[in-house]
Formats: C-alpha cells, structure tokens, sequence
C-alpha cells in the first residue's frame, strides 16, 4: 500500500507494473483489492495500475462527514497526484463509475481515455427499492445481505459452478471480513446518488460496460451512460453485475483495448 491525503484524510492506494497509467476505482462495499485484483494482474503486464481506496473502504480514513461523489473523486485525484500521474485511463466500476464520470466531466485534462463498468447516474424506483434492503439489511441480518450479493452479483451460472461449499464459505467471509460501517455509508451515498449532470459534459474517449445478466445495476443504466456521452461505444459482457470478479479477463481485454488506442 502507499498512501497519500485528501481533505485530511490519509488515502490509501496499490500501484502496479509500469508503463501508461490506469486507474481502477472500486464499486460499494468492495475496495481496490477485492473487485480489482486479478484484473490488476492481467494489466500490470504493461501498465502502471493504480487502484485507489476511497472512504469506507480498505485502507482509506473515513470520518463522520456525510460521503458525496465530489469527495470521494478528490481522494482518487489525490492518489493520482501522489503517484505522479498527470493524465490516465481512468476506470470506474458501479459506484466508482460515477466517480470515474464526475472526474472526467470536471476534470478532463487528468483523463485520456474512460471506462465506465456497470454504472448508473442517478436511481430509479428499483435501484432506490434495492438500496433501501441493502441498508436495512447490512443494520440486521448480514449474513442475508451477503446471500443477496452473491444472488444479484453474479450471473447464475457463475454462482451455480461454485458448488454449496464455496458458496457457504463466501457468505461466512462476508460477514466476517467486510467493513460493514463504510459500506453502510457508501450505500447512504448510493441511495442519494446524481451525476446525471456529467455524461453530456464528458470529452474523453469513452467505453460504456454493461453485464446482460446484472440484477444489481441492470444494463439500461449503461445503456443510458453511453447515450449520453458524445461518441461513447457501448460493450455488453455475458456477467452478472461482479464482471471484474466474475470475468477479469473479459474486463481486462476491454480496459486494454481502450488505454492502446489511446497510446
């Protein structure tokens, strides 16, 4: 880990390889461990990869101010800073899609290139439904809300080869291991969560990503996002919502083809 300060925060990061930079930023309740690692690997072959931590997450300092988008972009800003990386392709997953948008609208001399993984701008009546549960859960029955992610999280048949007890240990880790504060707060931020303002506003080579089998974001929010991004393409994986986990070579091959074009 390395690290660096945003807003009197220490921000936590992991860089990898060399070369052209790229930049992952996690989803909510994941970190740049957990949603990035084997990705991380595959790029890291001829890429520096940084993958930042935000607040209520891995290594990052968090305090009892309420989490925004504009805060969390100024933390993954830092890292970049710190890291001596000017100008990257920049890649956000689920939340951190939102994150990754925001500094691209309001920051575009930092981003090159931009892929946008599983994102949504703002909610709707099914997304708010879906958070509101995640919230209620996470403060009453962990163990359901760690179910609830594997179900909605990966495809079916992703999850089906994993057999009861590789499915059972996920669950019992899970609830053991995740920072269940941070990603209740993430969720806060989930449920109030508008960047519909920075789609039309976005200039850099754009890779909207979207999984035809997510039940957690499901891909007309993508769909949405490339529309409204001016020349943006648009790619569907066969994934549930967890593409970098459940096919990082898929989403290593994307992010790869989007950073060499723009070398």
């Amino acid at each position: 880990m390395r690290f660096t300060e945003s807003d009197g925060l220490r921000v936590g990061y992991r860089q990898d390889g060399q070369g052209p930079a790229i930049v992952l930023v996690h989803g909510t309740g994941g970190d740049g461990a957990s949603n990035w690692d084997q990705v991380a690997k595959d790029l890291a072959r001829d890429f520096t990869v940084l993958r930042p931590d935000y607040s209520g997450s891995g290594q990052t300092g968090d305090d009892d101010r309420p989490l925004t988008v504009a805060r969390l972009a100024r933390q993954v800003l830092a890292a970049m800073d710190e890291a001596g990386q000017d100008r990257v392709c920049l890649v956000g997953f689920s939340l951190g899609a939102a994150v990754a948008a925001r500094i691209a609208a309001d920051h575009p001399e930092r981003v090159g290139q931009l892929v946008l993984i599983a994102g949504f701008a703002q909610l709707d009546a099914r997304l708010a439904l879906q958070f509101g549960l995640w919230r209620d859960l996470i403060g009453s029955d962990r163990a359901a809300m760690a179910r609830l992610v594997l179900l909605t999280g990966f495809s079916p048949a992703a999850l089906s080869l994993w057999g009861d007890a590789a499915v059972a240990q996920a669950v019992e880790d899970m609830v053991k291991t995740q920072n269940w504060a941070g990603m209740a707060r993430q969720v806060d931020l989930d449920l109030r969560l508008d960047v519909s303002d920075a789609p039309t506003r976005i200039t850099a080579p754009t890779l909207v990503i979207g999984g035809a089998l997510d039940h957690m974001v499901p891909p007309a929010h993508a769909q949405g996002l490339a529309a409204a991004i001016a020349g943006a393409r648009y790619l569907e994986l066969p994934t549930g919502h967890l593409a970098p986990m459940e096919r990082p070579d898929l989403v290593a091959a994307a992010i790869r083809s989007v950073a060499t074009a723009g070398r």
